[in-house]
């Protein structure tokens, strides 16, 4: 008897289109990274990320023609310089690929918990392990290298207590004391701080090598949005005498040579304002005073904004590519009638 061949849910789909979407994104990115890459620990690091996204790639459009479902078009070496000059430093790529392995840990996990079929899953679980191998590898070259920027230090706690007051988890009146941060509260603004710096230099990047003006215009407007919330998060840390730590040497050249398509830039910075918006729900969550709350809040209405806008701009050119969906009934039984 033939064995029944189970077919992907909608949110399968979803995830392996996602997916490859992503890593077609990726290995444009990484592949202009090895043409320029000095240090042979960061070099080796970034071949194995630029490997794990062609098998990923390899082994999407397999499962795509298997099914016999179109496979994305994604980004393609036309969407890649390799001729370009050099745009960013060794030191940029490393602090890169572990900000973008954390991102696919994330990524990968959600996957999983919405895959049912067997191959998805075994696939979405063996790539998870290859984006907390990118970590490691990744975190220890910062640390040997004596650039991985640590979370700030506290004292250690001598007690333990518990909350006895309401007016713990307040914080908006500014004529009243705010109460001091948390490890959690603290950890999250951290977090967040690092991760704007770096979205902040790689959209600088791309408004300095775009030749469209609004697209360049867009770029800096996120590098802005960027700055402003560091200012704020690191004034929040400052007021409760906790140095924020900033990372060294994660630059960018002065080339104005774009080394990859708009298409592809404009792609990767709605990536990053997504993954930035999804950090800003977990601070939310996890934050205890109502001020940090609704920092977390309206920056995420901002960012919210500013993505769209973004893709606006994407839509003029005709570059955003729809996912897989349902047929439209009513369109579908609008058509059935004029043919009748």
């Amino acid at each position: 008897m033939a064995k029944h061949q189970i077919l992907l849910t909608s949110s399968e789909i979803g995830s392996i289109w996602t997916n490859f979407m992503y890593d077609s994104m990726s290995k444009c990115v990484l592949a202009y990274f090895l043409k320029d890459v000095e240090d042979e620990e960061i070099r080796t690091i970034v071949q194995f990320a630029y490997d794990s996204s062609a098998a990923h790639i390899e082994k999407l459009t397999s499962l795509f023609q298997e099914e016999e479902m179109p496979t994305p078009t994604g980004f393609t070496t036309d969407d890649v310089n390799m001729n370009a000059p050099r745009m960013y430093t060794d030191t940029f790529m490393i602090t890169y690929l572990n900000h973008m392995a954390k991102i696919a840990m994330l990524q990968y996990s959600g996957f999983i918990s919405m895959s049912a079929r067997d191959d998805v899953r075994s696939y979405f679980i063996d790539s998870l392990e290859g984006a907390v191998q990118l970590f490691e590898q990744s975190s220890k070259v910062l640390l040997s290298k004596g650039i991985f920027v640590r979370a700030p230090y506290i004292p250690y706690p001598t007690t333990k207590d518990f909350i006895d007051s309401k007016k713990y988890l307040s914080g908006l009146n500014p004529l009243s004391h705010k109460r001091p941060l948390n490890v959690v509260e603290i950890s999250h603004l951290f977090m967040n701080i690092q991760t704007n710096l770096l979205g902040s230099k790689l959209a600088l990047s791309f408004a300095q090598a775009s030749p469209e003006q609004k697209i360049q215009k867009w770029m800096l407007k996120g590098r802005d949005i960027s700055k402003k919330h560091i200012q704020i998060f690191t004034k929040t840390l400052l007021e409760n005498d906790v140095q924020a730590p900033s990372p060294s040497d994660v630059v960018i050249t002065d080339s104005t040579i774009p080394p990859f398509s708009d298409k592809l830039t404009m792609f990767h910075m709605s990536l990053i304002s997504a993954a930035g918006i999804e950090n800003y729900a977990t601070a939310a969550a996890a934050s205890q005073r109502s001020d940090l709350i609704l920092n977390y809040n309206r920056f995420s209405l901002e960012i919210a904004q500013y993505t769209k806008d973004g893709a606006d701009i994407v839509i003029e050119h005709g570059w955003l590519e729809q996912p897989p969906g349902t047929a439209d009934k009513d369109k579908l039984a609008k058509n059935k009638e004029m043919t009748d």
